[in-house]
């Protein structure tokens, strides 16, 4: 009898065992029998999920009795639907499942800007990124530059700096462009004297996808990145191969030739984009002065790729972009010399660059990388009154090790930069000639706290020579309980070097601009906040995905550098006493039935200026933005989309209010095996601050330009066509 007790108390022991036990499941590619991280696993009738780890594992506490249904989903796989009894398959713990490959164009999305190898769905650091897909449409839209392709975006909008000849910069939630990093692959190429021309010169055919993180980032990547960065991340060789060419003409005399080549085989691989771009002068205000300016530009872009060993890869890259640009008075441009006063504003740039990347990984989980690039930027901007001849030339060079454990990442490194400034002495004012060199450390780590928390921590720490030092700490938490539900909660601090290169200085062609003093100017810091919520569901028995996010910001600055007056004539840079900060919420929901897609977003700012207790708003931040696309695709046949922007009241610097107004477009691709065609009414409703406003004082041949808020081409068509010529 007491055998008995015994051997039922033992079974009633190994029944609540198999009962208490975590579902454990491991997720493998049916190919390489690797396990995969980041697949989405989803029971649709409790509404409970999981993600899987860097082992492919996925845990279910306490999962009910019975046979139940799941959903696995991961971008660059087929989706797999699989039934589990429970508790009946807990022998077979952890049960193995094999995803396969999904065979149709969509790639896995890399995200790189974080320094991590995780995917995107279990990294701390807020990262929006636009895919190949979606810049696919904005070729069709601006296949000259990308101002349209981040302007679309919530949180950004391009500000014009010269009306004119249409130079332009970035803003990220309410900060001047000067405080926005634009990287490409990583490489810092597009600042100092030519950030007013960046965005106008990276045509996006060549673009695998595009990088934002919004707030500071300056601990990843260094100074500069006060209110976010840009990562723009060129197209790698693939051994299917790919040639592509895009023409398009608009209506208002442009013309784009765009042409991309890649092809890798296991040794060799190579990628090649060119781009012939022109714009003839328009003027749909007929006020005499361009709207847009007399364009030529060209750009070559050859980069070599070599894979010595299955561990070790090397890229060689050169980008050549060579421009003239000239705006101004419409006769002039149109080759009428009769009046000596016209006035003009003539851009001239030569940019080359070349970067260079190796990297080596010992085994799994421990690579090494070794960056260095170097720019040349030539500048000559004249007008009928005044010149400006300039050089500068950088490098960047960074070593970074990383190690990807079970449960922790870790990232050390160290970079340099350096920068020298020299210009040409063409009168009596004095040149602002400077040289700049930074040298920086950190390290980052990425840690999984248990199953729903990912805690990320970083520490920057540069020197900047004739400034001093800056401490850059950083942290951000990720709380993921479910499938359909994360939240993040970043902040970090930044700073800024001090140089001319400013949105007011550019405006005024940097005429009369004083140099920068090292004795008198010092660093800009800051500090920032983000806090996201993410829901996404699937409604409707799977037919219709909701998703949405919801973005609280907020970033101050200390002492931030301001262009003011010097006596009638001239000008210099001081830092305030006093702060500039800026706070506010973005929310984007995206909608997906069917053949259909809905993007709404709405973005709230509110940026203001702090100086000897006197508060203002900053100016050109309009505190309300709307936007809204709505696009239908079948898939490689057809291409439709509607767009809406709407932007609020914006407060100027003469203490004037900038009226309010709406953009809409509509653009259309018919695509057959090898080749489409596309159409697009851009601002068909023919928003134009020079329909509502004014853009100047004085006379066309002496204008004093106001701060332009609003667009100034109008509406404008363009069309052509796309070839896939592999």
């Amino acid at each position: 009898m007491k055998q008995f007790w015994v051997f039922c108390l033992c079974f009633m022991g190994m029944v609540q065992t198999i009962y208490s036990q975590e579902l454990q499941l491991i997720v493998r590619d049916s190919h390489t029998k690797k396990p995969i991280e980041g697949v989405a696993a989803l029971n649709p009738e409790s509404g409970k999920g999981a993600v899987s780890d860097k082992n492919g594992l996925i845990i279910f506490s306490n999962p009910s009795d019975g046979t139940f249904r799941l959903i696995l989903q991961m971008i660059g796989f087929e989706t797999k639907e699989t039934n589990i009894r429970w508790p009946v398959d807990a022998g077979d713990i952890p049960l193995e499942i094999f995803l396969e490959e999904s065979h149709d164009e969509m790639e896995t999305v890399t995200i790189s800007s974080t320094r991590s190898s995780r995917s995107i769905e279990d990294t701390p650091t807020r990262v929006e990124f636009i895919s190949g897909e979606e810049l696919d449409e904005k070729v069709n839209m601006k296949p000259g530059d990308i101002r349209m392709l981040l302007s679309e975006s919530t949180g950004i909008q391009v500000q014009v700096t010269s009306p004119t000849s249409a130079n332009a910069n970035i803003r990220i939630q309410g900060l001047d462009g000067r405080y926005t990093q634009i990287l490409k692959d990583g490489f810092p190429l597009y600042s100092g004297a030519a950030s007013g021309l960046g965005l106008l010169q990276i045509p996006p055919l060549d673009l695998q996808q595009v990088e934002l993180i919004k707030g500071s980032a300056s601990t990843l990547y260094g100074g500069g990145a006060i209110a976010g960065l840009v990562n723009l991340i060129s197209k790698r060789p693939a051994e299917d191969g790919e040639l592509g060419v895009v023409l398009n003409a608009t209506n208002a005399g442009g013309f784009d030739a765009s042409g991309f080549y890649r092809k890798r085989n296991s040794l060799v691989g190579t990628t090649l984009f060119a781009a012939y771009n022109t714009t003839a002068p328009y003027d749909p205000a007929d006020i005499g002065l361009s709207a847009i300016p007399k364009v030529d530009r060209f750009t070559f872009n050859p980069k070599l790729f070599l894979y010595p060993t299955e561990a070790t890869d090397l890229e060689f890259g050169v980008n050549l972009s060579v421009e003239d640009r000239l705006g101004g008075n419409m006769k002039y441009l149109r080759g009428s010399r009769e009046n000596p006063q016209a006035f003009f504003e003539s851009n001239e740039s030569l940019r080359v660059s070349t970067q260079f990347s190796g990297n080596h990984e010992f085994d799994e989980g421990r690579r090494l990388q070794i960056k260095n690039s170097y720019n040349r930027f030539d500048r000559k901007l004249g007008t009928e009154s005044y010149a400006f001849n300039a050089v500068q030339r950088s490098t960047f060079s960074e070593i970074n090790y990383q190690v990807d454990g079970e449960s922790s990442d870790w990232v050390v490194g160290g970079n340099s930069w350096t920068e020298v400034f020299e210009e040409e002495q063409l009168g009596s004012f004095p040149v602002r000639d400077y040289q700049m060199n930074t040298f920086g450390l950190f390290l980052q780590n990425t840690t999984n706290l248990n199953q729903q928390w990912v805690l990320e921590s970083g520490i920057r720490t540069d020197y900047v020579v004739d400034y001093g030092w800056a401490v850059l700490p950083r942290l951000a938490l990720m709380y993921r309980p479910s499938v359909s539900f994360s939240s993040r909660l970043g902040g970090g601090m930044g700073y800024k070097a001090p140089t001319i290169f400013t949105e007011e200085s550019e405006r005024i062609q940097y005429r009369n601009v004083h140099p920068i003093n090292p004795s008198v100017n010092i660093l800009e810091k800051s500090y920032g906040l983000n806090w996201d919520l993410n829901y996404r569901q699937a409604l409707l028995d799977e037919q219709l995905f909701l998703s949405v996010n919801h973005l609280f910001f907020y970033t101050y600055i200390q002492d931030p550098l301001f262009l003011e007056p010097l006596g009638s004539t001239a000008y210099r840079f001081i830092n305030i006493n006093g702060f500039r900060d800026t706070r506010g919420t973005e929310t984007n929901i995206k909608w997906e039935f069917r053949d259909f897609k809905w993007f709404m977003g709405y973005t709230y700012t509110h940026a203001k200026i702090s100086s000897g207790g006197a508060v203002r708003d900053n100016p050109l931040t309009p505190k309300h933005r709307i936007n809204s696309v709505l696009f239908y695709e079948v898939h490689e046949e057809w291409k439709i989309g509607w767009e809406s922007y709407y932007f609020g009241e914006q407060r100027l610097s003469d203490g004037t209010v900038g009226q309010p107004y709406w953009i809409m477009g509509f653009m259309a691709e018919k695509i057959w095996e090898k080749f489409s065609v596309f159409i697009n009414f851009e601002n068909f409703l023919d928003a134009r601050q020079t329909r509502f406003d004014s853009i100047f004082t004085g006379s066309i041949d002496n204008p004093t330009f106001r701060e332009i808020y609003a667009p100034l081409d109008g509406f404008v068509i363009n069309g052509g066509v796309k070839l896939r010529l592999n």
